[in-house]
């Protein structure tokens, strides 16, 4: 626990202005991110007898190590500078709303030649028109269904409006009429987009317009004795009619406005949000917060409001904004608003009539949101508090593990050795912690010695982080010296070293998809570091002489602090180290179940990186070897010369002719192509006939090479 006053800027020292501020903690990370009027008074504030602060301040302070701000000239900027770091810092103390669930939209992609009608999750994409979000997406494709009565825009997906294409029949909903059949020509592009924009202006509430329109045509086709073309007219006025239905009318006059609501106690917020467009509620969303800094109702309705318009602009941000209280002060905030709308936003709390009953509304829905919310945590943060408990019993620790850290190899007979590192926090998977590595220091099957080099990597760049900050003293390394200056730094390239600009080599083929970190540690700026913050707990998949490995790794860094465990598959046994039996934990033990949890976890992620890495191997083909040669002249040659066996065949000053090609690189691809030991020609297995290879250059230049 740090004292406050160890940080405490000098008198004089903070400016008198507008600003926004950052706390960080011994680790350089930013904890905690707020503005002020007046910095000032603001930080000031924050200085004073630990027993007059609320006691999420008080831990916020006493966590903290170092606070810095930067001055901006009016609190409009020091709103969207505040949503801007708490964005990309994450602060653990600042208020952060989590989705209750992904809600979906109705999206409709006016970016395609062909626009296209369907629900989609996740972020927005640029030249999608979003309708929504809605609770439940059968609620969309049942709105959907009687729309495409009238307005018969492309539902199907982009690979079945290819192959309709090519066959020249569309698809079932293209003969029952609920698609216009762009495919097969029915329609023209032009057409096909006016349709889709008539779409999307129904949806927006401009619906009497086409009501009338059908209305005048049914009665037309009626006078001409067209009755069954009037017939038609009718169904698809009740279609649209029944659409309408589903979104009742809850405000007079076309009204365009949010309604936010929160429910409240002292741990924990709910809010919600209804989106009403043309009088009529158009979607529904919720989030759930931790309230980890001390905060009021209105806090909570500006962060809401951060976290609802951020990334907004224009019409997403409606005219009128209903709250239950008014963040102050409000001016910042309405401006920020309208700045983002482009136009006047009120905010304002609704006195009377219908807008103040459909607040009530609202508010009742974020009441028993938090109650569902509360119903569901309580059973989960027990079941979580107990496993780490019986764990610490378990093991013999002091406290329970809050960061577990889990190792595992992956091979396949003894190739493309790969390694895992998982990293769960108060019992949940942290998966932007996740690392991957290469086994480098040898060739071969040998689990024991690659759990050493990878947990000895791991924690010479957590020794590596504290020498930068000072907190290692070097006269306190172990006897083989490891974590001294010297050994900290090792050569790029050797084993467990980092590479340039002190990258850490995770393995060379970048991040893993969504589990993988960030690319790089940015010390300075307070983003996650790689290896910086030690676990309680290293648990490894294996038995006695992996744990032996991982804890001779520890001694041999002078690591004295980390608990090490492993867990066997065979018996679901927990080893320590220099213990001759292992610990066996009942079957029903909620500590055992979490320890397999990050132990499945880390052979996943293990093996997920090791069939990727066994997958690029199998596609090299003969030109993946020249050094220097990337993609596009890879492609450039196959192109000019149609294979690579007549490539193999042609002189450095025919290869030369390729344009972006100079003498050297075709110099290098002759030689090296020269070395190569041409591919066995590629049989059709149907047949029986051997293929050209020039009609197999297709396989080359995708980087691949014929079975």
């Amino acid at each position: 626990m740090a004292d406050p006053s160890s940080y405490r800027p000098k008198p004089g020292q903070i400016p008198d202005s507008p600003g926004v501020y950052k706390f960080r903690d011994e680790h350089g990370r930013v904890i905690y991110v707020g503005k002020a009027k007046s910095l000032r008074q603001r930080l000031s504030s924050y200085f004073q007898d630990l027993a007059n602060l609320h006691p999420r301040t008080r831990t916020m302070v006493t966590t903290a190590a170092a606070v810095e701000w930067t001055v901006v000239s009016t609190e409009v900027e020091a709103l969207q500078l505040e949503y801007s770091w708490i964005k990309e810092f994450d602060p653990r103390f600042n208020v952060k709303y989590r989705d209750d669930k992904s809600y979906p939209s109705l999206a409709v992609t006016l970016n395609e030649e062909f626009p296209r009608v369907q629900v989609m999750r996740g972020a927005k994409k640029k030249g999608v028109r979003y309708f929504g979000p809605y609770a439940h997406a059968w609620a969309i494709r049942e709105t959907v269904d009687l729309m495409l009565r009238v307005f018969p825009v492309r539902t199907c997906s982009a690979g079945v409006f290819k192959r309709s294409a090519q066959i020249g029949r569309p698809c079932l909903l293209g003969y029952i009429g609920k698609c216009s059949a762009p495919c097969v020509g029915r329609v023209t592009a032009e057409e096909h987009r006016q349709l889709a924009e008539e779409f999307c202006d129904f949806m927006a509430g401009r619906t009497g317009t086409y009501l009338r329109r059908l209305e005048e045509r049914m009665q037309e086709a009626a006078e001409e004795m067209e009755y069954e073309k009037a017939a038609r007219l009718r169904d698809d006025i009740g279609a649209l009619k029944r659409a309408m239905e589903k979104n009742a009318v809850v405000l007079a006059d076309a009204t365009d406005a949010d309604l936010i609501a929160v429910a409240e106690d002292e741990l924990e917020a709910a809010v919600q949000i209804f989106h009403v467009r043309g009088g009529r509620v158009r979607g529904q969303r919720g989030w759930v917060t931790d309230k980890v800094e001390a905060v009021d109702t209105a806090g909570l309705v500006e962060h809401a409001l951060q976290q609802l318009y951020g990334e907004e602009r224009g019409d997403a941000v409606p005219k009128e904004v209903l709250v239950p209280a008014v963040p102050e002060p409000a001016e910042p905030v309405t401006q920020w608003l309208a700045e983002r709308r482009g136009s006047r936003v009120d905010l304002r709390i609704p006195q009377r009539g219908d807008k103040k009953d459909l607040m009530e509304t609202v508010q009742r829905n974020a009441q028993q949101a938090l109650a569902l919310h509360k119903t569901k945590r309580a059973s989960d943060l027990t079941t979580r508090s107990r496993a780490l408990e019986e764990i610490a019993e378990a093991l013999g620790l002091d406290s329970a593990p809050l960061r577990v850290e889990c190792f595992d190899i992956s091979h396949l007979q003894g190739d493309d050795v790969v390694a895992s590192m998982v990293v769960f926090e108060d019992g949940l998977p942290r998966k932007s912690e996740y690392r991957r590595f290469q086994i480098k220091s040898f060739a071969g099957q040998d689990d024991v010695r690659s759990m050493h080099e990878v947990v000895s990597r791991r924690f010479r760049r957590y020794l590596q982080e504290k020498q930068k900050t000072g907190e290692w003293q070097e006269e306190t390394a172990g006897a083989s010296g490891v974590p001294g200056a010297a050994e900290a730094s090792e050569p790029a390239g050797a084993p467990g070293a980092t590479g340039t600009a002190g990258q850490p080599i995770d393995g060379p083929d970048g991040p893993d998809g969504p589990d993988q970190g960030p690319s790089g540690p940015i010390d300075e700026e307070g983003r996650p570091k790689r290896f910086a913050y030690p676990p309680q707990l290293v648990v490894v998949d294996g038995g006695k002489p992996q744990v032996a490995a991982a804890k001779r790794a520890l001694d041999e860094l002078g690591v004295d602090d980390v608990a090490v465990c492993g867990l066997a598959k065979r018996l679901e046994e927990v080893w320590l180290p220099d213990e001759e039996d292992p610990v066996v934990l009942p079957r029903s033990s909620e500590g055992l179940y979490l320890l397999q949890r990050v132990r499945d976890e880390a052979h996943r992620f293990a093996i997920t990186y090791q069939r990727s890495k066994r997958a690029k191997s199998l596609k090299a083909g003969p030109l993946d070897t020249v050094p220097g040669l990337g993609d596009s002249r890879k492609q450039a040659l196959l192109k000019h010369f149609g294979s690579v066996k007549r490539l193999r065949a042609a002189t450095v000053e025919q290869i030369c002719e390729v344009p972006g090609v100079g003498r050297k690189t075709a110099e290098t691809v002759a030689a090296a192509l020269a070395g190569a030991a041409p591919a066995a020609p590629a049989v059709n297995t149907a047949t029986g006939e051997i293929i050209e290879d020039e009609a197999a250059g297709a396989a080359s230049s995708n980087g691949g090479t014929r079975p």
